[in-house]
Parts: C-alpha cells; sequence; structure tokens
C-alpha cells in the first residue's frame, strides 16, 4: 500500500484522481471507468465552482457533439478571465455551442486544439488562434493512451447515476473514455436530458472529482427537409446502390438524411456507423432496420456519437437496442469489413477529375477534418463478403453555382480520400463507378454527373492535364 500511495502523490496521470487519503481497498488505483472506487466526488453548487480546479498551463479536454457540456465550457470562460489564467490548450472533437474561449480577446488564456473541427472554432484556426490536428477518428484515442495529450481535466457530460452510481457518457462516446482513463481530474456535469446509453458508454460516478447538477435540452441538428438536390441524391444512392440486408455508415447532414427518407421499402437493413442522426428512427420503427444479417453486434445498432433532434435521444435513451462504443472500435476498418454488404455514404467539398476527395478544407481554409471517412470507405472496400460499397456523395455545384467536380482541387486543399481508395462518386445527375478505370475513364466518368453547364469546361480542362480526350 506504501508504494500505491507514492504513486499517487507524485501524481501519476491514470492514478492522481484518487486521492491517497480516500484508498479504503486494493481496486480503488484502477481508472477503469466502470470499476467502482471506495470515493465520492465533490457536488459543486455551480459550474463555475465546479472548473476552479483548472490552473494556468492545463490541457483540459472537453466531450463533444450533443453532449459538449455547454455550462462547464461557459464557466470555464469566465473562471480564465476573472483569475487572468494563460496559456490554457482545450482540446476536443466537435463541439456544439459558442465556444467563448476562442474569442480573439482571449486569446491570451486559451488556445483550442480540435481533433475534427466544427463551426465554432473555424474562425480561431484560420486567424492562427486556434490548432487542427489531420488524424483518423479511430486513431485519436491513440493520442491519449500514447501520452501525446496528457489531460489535466477532463470536462464531460453525463446522466445521472443509477441505483448502483453508474451514470452514462450518452450521446458521445468516440474518444471520450480514452481521455477520462489518462485525465488527472474528471468534473462532470449531470443532466437529467443525457439519454442513457450502453456499451462503452458507462462510467462510474466515483470517478468524478467534482460534479454539477443541471437540466438543460442538449444541442439539437436536423429536423428540416431536403432540397430537390439532396433527394434526388438519396433516390439515387437508395435505388441503386443500397441491397437489401446492407449494413449502411453515414454522416450527419441533408444528403445522408435523403438517403434514409428512401430506404423505406428495404428490408434487413444493420447500422454500424461512427455517427447516426433522426432518420434511422422511423427505418427502426418500420422494420426496415434489424441488424439482421450482421454478424457481429447481430441484432444491435453500432455508433460512436450522435447528434440530431429531441426525437433521436428520446430513441437512443435506455434503449439495449444501440450499444454505443469507442471510435477506436467503432471506426477500426478490420472491424467495419466484417459487416455484410457494408454501403459507406460520406459528403466531400469538392472531386477532381482523377477522383481525388478533398473533405476538410475550402483551399487552404480548414473546414472539418479527416473524421471517418476514410476509415469507412476502406472498410467497405474490403468487406469479406466481397460486396461492400464505398460512395462519395455531393451535390454538383456549390450555393454560388461553382462546380464541386473540379479539373484541379483548389490550392492548398487537403486530399482526405485518396483517387485509389474511391469506388462511386454519386451528384443528382448520376453515379460514377470508378473503381478499375483510368484516368481519362474517370475524368469521363466523372464529366457526366457534372452539372451540365460545366461539362464543356471540364472536357477541356481534361483534356490539356491529360493530354488526350476523356473515354468511357
Amino acid at each position: 500500500m506504501a508504494s500505491l500511495t507514492s504513486r499517487l502523490m507524485t501524481g501519476a496521470p491514470k492514478l492522481a484522481r484518487v486521492a491517497a487519503s480516500r484508498i479504503a481497498n486494493f481496486h480503488s488505483y484502477s481508472p477503469e471507468p466502470s470499476q467502482p472506487l471506495n470515493r465520492e466526488p465533490k457536488i459543486c453548487s455551480s459550474a463555475l465552482e465546479a472548473v476552479q480546479c483548472v490552473k494556468s498551463d492545463s490541457v483540459v479536454f472537453v466531450q463533444g457533439a450533443a453532449a459538449t457540456p455547454l455550462e462547464l465550457v461557459g464557466a470555464l470562460t469566465e473562471h480564465g478571465v476573472k483569475n487572468n489564467l494563460k496559456n490554457i490548450e482545450v482540446c476536443h472533437m466537435h463541439t456544439e455551442g459558442p465556444a467563448l474561449y476562442c474569442n480573439p480577446e482571449h486569446s491570451h488564456i486559451f488556445r483550442s486544439k480540435s481533433f475534427f473541427m466544427g463551426g465554432n472554432v473555424r474562425k480561431a484556426v484560420a486567424e492562427g488562434r486556434g490548432d487542427s490536428v489531420p488524424i483518423f477518428l479511430h486513431e485519436i484515442p491513440y493520442l491519449f493512451h500514447r501520452k501525446i495529450v496528457q489531460p489535466d481535466v477532463a470536462l464531460i457530460h453525463v446522466s445521472p447515476p443509477d441505483q448502483h452510481g453508474y451514470c452514462s457518457l450518452g450521446t458521445s462516446v468516440d474518444c471520450v473514455r480514452a481521455a477520462l482513463v489518462h485525465s488527472k481530474v474528471i468534473v462532470a456535469q449531470v443532466n437529467p436530458k443525457m439519454p442513457r446509453t450502453f456499451g462503452d458508454a458507462i462510467i462510474h460516478q466515483s470517478h468524478f472529482d467534482y460534479l454539477v447538477n443541471i437540466d438543460t435540452p442538449l444541442p439539437q441538428h436536423g429536423g428540416k427537409g431536403s432540397s430537390e438536390v439532396e433527394t434526388k441524391i438519396g433516390q439515387l444512392i437508395a435505388e441503386n446502390l443500397v441491397d437489401d440486408g446492407a449494413t449502411l455508415q453515414m454522416g450527419i447532414g441533408n444528403i445522408p438524411d435523403a438517403v434514409l427518407s428512401a430506404l423505406h421499402n428495404h428490408k434487413d437493413l444493420g447500422i454500424h456507423s461512427e455517427m447516426f442522426a433522426d432518420g434511422v428512427v422511423d427505418l427502426v420503427k418500420n422494420g426496415c432496420v434489424t441488424n439482421n444479417k450482421k454478424v457481429i453486434h447481430k441484432g444491435r445498432i453500432v455508433g460512436s456519437f450522435l447528434i440530431g433532434t429531441q426525437k433521436l435521444y428520446d430513441f437512443v435513451d435506455n434503449n439495449p437496442f444501440i450499444e454505443m462504443l469507442e471510435i477506436n472500435y467503432v471506426n477500426k476498418v478490420g472491424v467495419i469489413s466484417q459487416n455484410p454488404k457494408m454501403t459507406a455514404i460520406n459528403s466531400a467539398i469538392e472531386v477532381d477529375l482523377t477522383g481525388q476527395v478533398c473533405s476538410d478544407s475550402i483551399g487552404t481554409r480548414m473546414y472539418s477534418g479527416f473524421g471517418g471517412q476514410v476509415d469507412f470507405i476502406r472498410g467497405a472496400a474490403e468487406g469479406f463478403d466481397g460486396k461492400g460499397k464505398p460512395i462519395i456523395a455531393l451535390p454538383s455545384t456549390t450555393n454560388k453555382g461553382e462546380s464541386k467536380i473540379s479539373a484541379v482541387t483548389k490550392p492548398g486543399a487537403g486530399i482526405v480520400t485518396t483517387r485509389a481508395h474511391v469506388h462511386y462518386v454519386v451528384t443528382e445527375y448520376g453515379i460514377a463507378h470508378l473503381f478499375g478505370k483510368s484516368l481519362r475513364q474517370r475524368a469521363y466518368a466523372l464529366i457526366q454527373i457534372a452539372h451540365p453547364k460545366h461539362r464543356e469546361a471540364l472536357e477541356k480542362a481534361a483534356f490539356e492535364r491529360l493530354k488526350t480526350m476523356p473515354v468511357s
């Protein structure tokens, strides 16, 4: 016991949050979130009180998506300003809310580090006041496990404890569990509005150092209808590329929602996706999603984070049909590829005439991140049954009328998915099947699904680039 106590007192990251004075049994050392510890968190009267543990030069991890702990994040900003803190790094995936800590007047206090960037930090990154880390979604937990990122404090958002003291990470498991295991201090906002989910989401309240009780709605997205273009893309994918018995992965946005809306005549669909949204709920209720053909997690929807409307949150609450698992498992190519007829549907900012896909930036301006696109595009392509379909879907033009099928990507644009990864590209004008095609065949196929007003210019650009005319 003396050896254990000395390790605690020296601040070993995985042990430091268990105070030596509270040790009552041998198992109190465990950082495993599902392991009960013989200790109680301090219950704070306000979010501001709960974040007083954050000091200058701290690394703070913030849970994301619908589980963004908005009250704690707001209090963190207030605490930093009031107490003249400095050099605090805030690391996170996509978060919701205003992210006031990213305001220019707070740049001497806080600096954001995004593993996947949301709209609330784009300006800070563009102006050099924040950082963006290019990384595959499934590799984010390794940043913590390999101690590349070592959080001093983790700010999380959980459901209330059950009769055994277990809370749930709810709508966001992703990289959170890995961050918690390696955080020295855990601060939780406990909210009855947070859905209780299962799988890797459970965490015993004895792991919290500080908690504050709140009762506020979660951030919401979606609920709006798809445009005519998005509806057409959804129909093309549903009618031509999604088979009965397929396992689906889809991101957030109107195009994935449009695909889901067009699948109501399909049978025995499965879901294995890093995230999902409202469209899945109706497919389950209509009997279209059964997960019956899956060979792993048979009969279960597998996800890692989600965001949608209250309809989605009510659906996943206390629902054992849903398994929320860590992102390094859900997005592992070797796991994805085991699913039958794995059909991965992902979006893009632009696709060039050779099939290169830019998804994380507009020219040099960072927009989002790698996310799970490459994980699932490759997982579908490597499907054990040979029937997977990796799909990139996008409107043919931007809101300004520019072609999203480009002769070459914009200067400085990052290639997320290489031309060798891409199999199918879909716009409202059709489907381009690129696998096994030469560069000039690819150019021809992509020009055919470009907006008609841009096709002539793309043909000329293709000839200049390839020194030959595109062919079918």
